[in-house]
C-alpha cells in the first residue's frame, strides 16, 4: 500500500490554527503523558494560554473535552483505513488477507512517522485507552468498533468458513501487538540490546503485518480448516 502523510485534525470552525484546535493540541499531550485523572482543565487552560470558561464554552466538562481529543483524530484513522481497504476491493474482491491486515495498520504507521508530534502525542493516547479497563470499552466501542466491523466483514470474506469467535480473538491478539508498538515503550530496545528500536516504525509494521497474516490464518485457517 502507496505511503501518505496523515492529515491534520481540523479545529471547530475548520481551521487548525484556532483557538480550539490549541486547546485540543494541549489536551492532547497532557492526557498522553499523565492519563484522563492526572490532568485538570486548569492545567490544560495554562498551557493553553485561555481561559478556564473558554474550554468549558468549547468542550464542555473535562470527560466530554476528552471524548473530543480521542474523537478527532480517530475519524482520520478510520478514514484511511477504510479508503485503503476500499482501494484495495477494487483490485480483487475478496480482498486478500495479508491487503486487509496491511490497510488496517498502516495507516498507524503513518501516524507515529507523521513530523507532526500531535500523531505521536494520540498513538500513546491510544494506547493508554485501549488498555484501560475503565476508558477502553467506551471509547474504542465509540470511536472504532463500527470500522473494526467492516473488516471483520472483509475478513470473513476472504476466511468463509472461520467460526466468528475466531476472527474476533485474532482481532484482539492484533490490537495488542499494535498497541504496544504504538505505545513506543522502548522496552524492546533495552530486551534486544539495541538490536530493536520501538521508534524504528517501518520495520515494526514491515513484520506486524505478516506476523499477523501467519496468525489468522493458523487459527482461522484460509480455508476454515483447522
Amino acid at each position: 500500500m502507496a505511503k501518505k502523510p496523515v492529515g491534520r485534525p481540523r479545529g471547530r470552525n475548520g481551521e487548525s490554527g484556532d483557538r480550539g484546535a490549541a486547546i485540543l493540541d494541549v489536551s492532547e499531550r497532557l492526557f498522553a503523558r499523565h492519563g484522563y485523572d492526572g490532568v485538570t482543565l486548569r492545567t490544560v487552560a495554562r498551557e493553553a494560554g485561555v481561559d478556564l470558561a473558554l474550554i468549558n464554552y468549547y468542550f464542555g466538562p473535562k470527560q466530554q473535552l476528552f471524548d473530543t481529543v480521542f474523537q478527532r483524530r480517530a475519524r482520520i484513522l478510520n478514514d484511511d483505513r477504510l479508503k485503503a481497504l476500499n482501494a484495495a476491493r477494487a483490485e480483487s474482491d475478496p480482498v486478500p488477507l495479508e491487503k486487509i491486515i496491511e490497510a488496517y495498520l498502516r495507516p498507524l504507521e503513518m501516524a507515529q512517522e507523521s513530523e507532526d508530534q500531535g500523531w505521536r502525542n494520540y498513538c500513546a493516547l491510544l494506547a493508554y485507552v485501549n488498555t484501560s479497563p475503565v476508558w477502553g470499552p467506551v471509547l474504542m466501542s465509540r470511536h472504532f468498533d463500527a470500522p473494526m466491523e467492516t473488516f471483520v466483514e472483509a475478513l470473513s470474506a476472504v476466511l468463509p468458513n472461520t467460526e466468528r469467535a475466531d476472527l474476533y480473538w485474532c482481532y484482539h491478539f492484533m490490537s495488542g501487538a499494535m498497541t504496544l508498538t504504538f505505545a513506543n515503550t522502548g522496552r524492546i530496545n533495552a530486551m534486544s540490546g539495541g538490536l530493536c528500536r520501538s521508534d524504528d516504525f517501518q520495520t515494526a509494521y514491515d513484520r506486524m503485518i505478516p506476523f499477523v497474516v501467519a496468525g489468522f490464518e493458523q487459527v482461522c485457517g484460509r480455508l476454515g480448516n483447522r
